[in-house]
């Protein structure tokens, strides 16, 4: 039950739209945005895209602004959807990020998910206040999650029900 290759879905402010290889050099150049850098890693052409088919871009005044990537189970007993997004340095902190997981978050419900999660790293407090504000709940650390700059760090598990969103 994959969402189809041309879904496009309207926010206020942003269009979110499945990703594509034509998208491939903006997003490579907010991959290696040093904001971008410090939380998802250095950037390797190599493997960056292993998730375009099961991406949006984030549109914004008809430009490449983030990038929104989802992870669909559709298994009956374990239905969910898990998010990772990231957003342009110049828009952070204006609630594009917010926006963009709203839009997504109702396709995915109107699709029958009623569970979605997201595991920025455990020290990313402004990723964590904007991902609280949908109404994602922690859950718990993972330890030694994720390795960046040659060390391993945290994540942050958080989880959100259908019943818990916060729609705007």
């Amino acid at each position: 039950m994959s969402a189809p290759d041309d879904l496009i879905l309207e926010g206020e402010r942003l269009t979110l739209r499945r990703a594509g290889a034509d998208d491939i050099p903006a997003l490579g150049d907010l991959l290696a945005e040093p904001e971008i850098v410090c939380w998802w890693g250095p950037f390797d052409p190599a493997d960056a895209f292993d998730e375009l088919a099961s991406s949006f871009v984030i549109v914004v005044e008809g430009a490449v602004a983030g990038w929104l990537i989802f992870e669909e189970e559709d298994w009956w007993q374990y239905r969910h959807v898990a998010f990772d997004i990231l957003v342009a340095p110049a828009l952070q902190g204006q609630g594009y990020g917010r926006e963009a997981l709203r839009v997504a978050i109702r396709h995915f419900i109107a699709r029958g998910h009623h569970r979605f999660t997201i595991d920025p790293a455990a020290a990313n407090e402004r990723a964590i206040r904007t991902y609280a504000a949908v109404g994602f709940k922690p859950v718990g650390v993972l330890r030694a999650y994720e390795q960046r700059d040659g060390a391993w760090h945290d994540g942050l598990l958080m989880d959100l029900l259908a019943s818990e969103f916060i729609d705007g």
